[in-house]
This record gives structure tokens, sequence and C-alpha cells, in this order.
């Protein structure tokens, strides 16, 4: 089922609009846009755990249409470009099924190649009564080519020990680490959008701008098309603006398709809160921690 398309017209960049937005099924939005036009594809999709936004389905049918819109998102992305799926688990029966590992060979079966196994670990989340309460996803970064955008300086965090210098040979004195600071771990450390986070809106998994935004950064240029095939709320079009790239989204359900378009307003009008990137995860001087 497709519904009717939603385009936003914002500021003219490159004779196409900055965000195109859309109420409408991710293979119908997908099958009119042109080949390799997207130079980073970023998404979480459903786990099939049967939240209000997703049908369960068995877990065989749920990874043939995740293959169908994978396929669609390799044809989309540019030689240069990255695709980043974000996951956690899909869990049947107090049974665990990591969808990273399961979703993984769908990938390798276009000729990708994964960069990097990314951990996001977050300190919020259900608690578990017959297992470890769960407090991390994946994302599986993959490229096309070996000849791929990686820009490290934007989202360097700083160096442990900032003014540490080498202390002998022909470089004694001088700093031993980049001023710049150093390249992040494949584990962050980032909160979750909880009922407490400036972000929250009515979607119950909403992607945090400042996840999505490290990857923006790292993996594109400025002017560069920035595509989520699950928008939910538009996380991934904020971020994608924030730093002068085109948002393209879609998803199924109005109501959160609505929310996206108020959140790009906002932006616009400069009133949208978002978490500030590289903010630490606790501050004790701040009361509950000034998550």
């Amino acid at each position: 089922m497709t519904a009717s398309a939603q385009v936003i017209p914002l500021f003219p960049l490159f004779d196409q609009p900055r965000a195109d937005i859309a109420c409408a099924d991710n293979l119908g939005y997908m099958r009119p846009l042109k080949n390799e036009s997207m130079q980073l594809i970023v998404t979480s999709p459903p786990y099939n755990i049967g939240k209000s936004y997703e049908s369960r389905r068995e877990l065989e049918e749920y990874v043939s249409q995740q293959s169908q819109v994978i396929s669609e998102c390799v044809r989309l992305l540019s030689p240069t470009g990255s695709l980043c799926w974000q996951v956690g688990n899909h869990v049947d029966d107090g049974e665990v099924f990591p969808l990273d590992l399961i979703l993984y060979p769908l990938f390798k079966n276009h000729g990708l190649k994964l960069r990097n196994r990314i951990v996001w670990h977050f300190g919020h989340g259900l608690h578990c009564s017959k297992r470890f309460s769960g407090r991390h996803e994946t994302i599986l970064w993959f490229s096309k080519t070996d000849d791929y955008v990686f820009n490290l300086d934007p989202v360097r965090v700083p160096s442990k020990y900032p003014g540490k210098k080498h202390f002998k040979g022909p470089r004694r004195g001088e700093l031993s680490g980049n001023p710049l600071g150093k390249n992040p771990s494949d584990v962050w450390d980032i909160p979750n959008v909880k009922s407490n986070h400036v972000e929250k809106t009515i979607h119950p998994c909403q992607f945090p701008v400042e996840l999505v935004e490290r990857l923006v950064l790292a993996m594109t240029h400025p002017g560069d098309a920035v595509f989520d095939p699950y928008m939910g709320v538009g996380s991934t079009i904020v971020a994608a603006l924030m730093h002068d790239r085109v948002g393209y989204g879609c998803d199924t359900v109005q109501k959160y398709v609505d929310v996206a378009r108020q959140r790009i307003d906002d932006l616009l009008a400069g009133t949208l809160r978002t978490r500030e990137m590289g903010k630490p995860v606790y501050d004790p001087t701040k009361p509950g921690g000034g998550h």
C-alpha cells in the first residue's frame, strides 16, 4: 500500500529540495529514485517484536521483506557511499535472535563490504527478569567499494590525555596525539530517547539525532543526499539538514510523518531542541545527570 507523498520544499540546493519526505511504503518511494543517487543510507528498521508501528510476522517473512528493501537501497547507494543498518534483537518466546547476524548475509549477497560493526550503548531500557537487561544495539556500516567517503576530523572526540607529549626521540616535547582529538572507538555511548530526553516525541523507538549526526559528518560532504527508508519522526532528516545535506525519507504512519514535518519546520525556525553531539552522558552538576 502506498500513501500520497508529502514533499517539503526547503532551501534550494543544487536544483533539488533540501528535504523530501513522504507518507509512503518504502519500496514504492524508492523505485522512482535514480540509481546511485544516495551518498548515505541510514535507518533503523522495525525489529519484528510487535511494536505499535509494525505487524509481527514469522522471522523468515521478516527477513524476506528486509531483503527487498536492502536490495533497493543497494541500487540507490553511490559507489563512494555508505549504508548503515541499525538493529537490535528479535525476541520470540524468550529466545533472542540478533538481527545484525541474521541480516548480514543479505548485504554480503550484494557484494557490500562491512567497515564497522558499531555497538551503540545506552543506559536505559526495559528490565528483563530471565536474562540480563539489554543495553546495546548495533549499526552495520557497509560500503559499496573501497573508495568510500570517511571524514574523521569532524567526528573526533577529546583525547584521554590531550596535553601528552613525546618524552624522547626526535619529536621530544611535541604533542603525541592529534590536537583535534582522537578517532572514536566502535562503541558509542549515546543516550536513547526516553521520556526525559529533550528530543522525545510520540514515537516509541525514536532515533537520537546525535547518533545520525556522527554518521552524516563522517560519511558525507555538504550537499550530499542522505536517505532513511524507515524515517519514523525524521531524526535522520534533521541530522542531514543540520549539516547542510539533502534529506530524503518515508514512513507508512501518517502521524509520524506529521511530526517529522513539524521537527523540520522547528529546525528551520531555530526552535528545535536536540541533544548536543559529544555531550557527556552524565553531568554530576545537573539534576538527573543532565541527560
